[in-house]
């Protein structure tokens, strides 16, 4: 049976002391759980923050985004190694935010996957559909060309290493939430997918969801077969709600 993982994406949030009482908060909440692996995902300037307090806890953190490149004059850029040396675990790859506003191709995130993997981070790779893709009936044409850009790149073994995060795109920050129904859907044919290749890759594959996750609709949605936790934002900002969402998974 595959474990459970909750993240928190923090967005462009935090300020010191508000940080400080958070992570506490869900560092105390999540002690005792077992079943379910925890982590948040915070901005640049709080790694070295987020290190200090979190280390020895149950919970793992990890930054929002990377470069590809390794070093260099990328004014601006952080490479995985910067990472890794403020023990971050996670990277989370591919977000809608980040395809949408900064206009990142698949072929970019893939680079990045592959740069993750080589540093020794595990990447979340986030693929979805927008509001108008999933009328037009192609949400799983989108799921695929996005998934099998980092497969051709990095190849399908390199999934036992990584986590894929379905996130629509018109469920994000906007109160909407695939149903529990819609969500699995989409999951399952991501598994299906990648069983096309290796079958034992895809029976590992944690696939977490990322739709405006609630603590009121955690567990409906963790319950489904596919549903390995979920990818969360706003709600991943309130301790309590966001140990709640964690407790959801165990």
């Amino acid at each position: 049976m595959r474990r459970k993982l909750v993240v928190g994406n923090w967005k462009m949030f935090g300020r010191l002391a508000r940080n400080q009482a958070l992570l506490e908060g869900v560092a105390a909440g999540v002690r005792d759980l077992r079943n379910t692996d925890c982590a948040v995902c915070v901005p640049y300037p709080y790694l070295a923050q987020a290190q200090a307090l979190l280390q020895g806890s149950n919970v793992a953190w990890g930054a929002q985004n990377m470069s590809h490149h390794e070093e260099g004059a990328y004014t601006g850029e952080v490479a995985a190694g910067m990472l890794v040396e403020f023990g971050c675990k996670y990277v989370i790859l591919g977000h809608s935010e980040r395809r949408g506003l900064y206009h990142e191709s698949d072929e970019t995130v893939a680079m990045k996957f592959d740069a993750a993997l080589k540093a020794g981070l595990q990447p979340i790779l986030c693929v979805g559909e927008t509001l108008a893709e999933r009328e037009a009936g192609i949400t799983e044409e989108i799921v695929a060309r996005q998934l099998d850009e980092v497969v051709n790149r990095a190849g399908v073994k390199a999934l036992e290493k990584a986590v894929v995060a379905y996130e629509p795109v018109w469920a994000i920050g906007t109160g909407k939430t695939a149903s529990p129904d819609q969500a699995q859907a989409v999951h399952a044919f991501i598994r299906q997918r990648v069983a096309k290749l290796d079958g034992q890759v895809a029976q590992g594959l944690c696939i977490l969801y990322g739709g405006s996750v609630k603590a009121a609709n955690a567990a409906e949605l963790f319950s489904m077969a596919d549903i390995d936790g979920g990818l969360i934002g706003g709600a991943s900002l309130v301790a309590e709600d966001f140990v709640a969402i964690c407790r959801a998974g165990k």
